[in-house]
Formats: C-alpha cells, sequence, structure tokens
C-alpha cells in the first residue's frame, strides 16, 4: 500500500494543477464585461499591424532596390489584402507569406 505521504503529495499536485488550469477561465469570465477588454478587442488588430509595419520596415534599405522589393511587394499585398477583405489575421498572414516566399526567392539567386 502507498505511503501516505505519496498520496497526499499527488493529491496536492493534482489540487493545484486543477486550480491553476482554472484560474485563468474564473478572471476571464468577469474580463468578458469590462469595457477595457472590448476596447482592446476592437482596437488591438489596428495596433498590431502597426506595430509590424514599423518592425519590418525599421532597417529597409532605400538605396538597394534589390532588397526593396520584397517588402515593397509585401506592404502592398498587406495594405491591399486589408482594405479589401477588412481581415487582419488574413492580412497579416497574406502579408508575411509574400515576404518570405519573395525574400528566399530572392536569396537562392
Amino acid at each position: 500500500m502507498p505511503d501516505s505521504y505519496l498520496i497526499t503529495a499527488v493529491v496536492l499536485s493534482a489540487a493545484v494543477t486543477w486550480a491553476l488550469r482554472a484560474l485563468p477561465f474564473t478572471a476571464l469570465a468577469r474580463l468578458r464585461a469590462s469595457d477595457t477588454v472590448g476596447y482592446l478587442a476592437a482596437h488591438m488588430p489596428a495596433g498590431v499591424m502597426v506595430i509590424l509595419f514599423a518592425y519590418c520596415l525599421r532597417d529597409l534599405p532605400l538605396t538597394d532596390p534589390d532588397r526593396l522589393l520584397a517588402p515593397a511587394l509585401a506592404l502592398a499585398v498587406t495594405i491591399g489584402l486589408h482594405l479589401w477583405r477588412r481581415n487582419a489575421l488574413l492580412s497579416i498572414l497574406a502579408g508575411t507569406t509574400v515576404h518570405v516566399a519573395l525574400t528566399s526567392a530572392l536569396l537562392a539567386h
């Protein structure tokens, strides 16, 4: 028969694990009614786009047209797709895909 110390340790570990997994759902239920969370849900996609824009274009080589092609086309795809579909996730994924594909193709040569 297992030692009572071992049983206590397993039960305590299970209780702590269950509590840590349940805690976010308990906190999330209260946050859903919050005005702040509603504001962030409405404005975060634009904020993410601005941060990605600044990050991706921070080292843009304006004097080297060969290295300017991939970021410029990816930016055009992202902006065009976002204006057309108004879907931030689709725009970000498509722009990233175009940038990675073009960068990989241009570096292969």
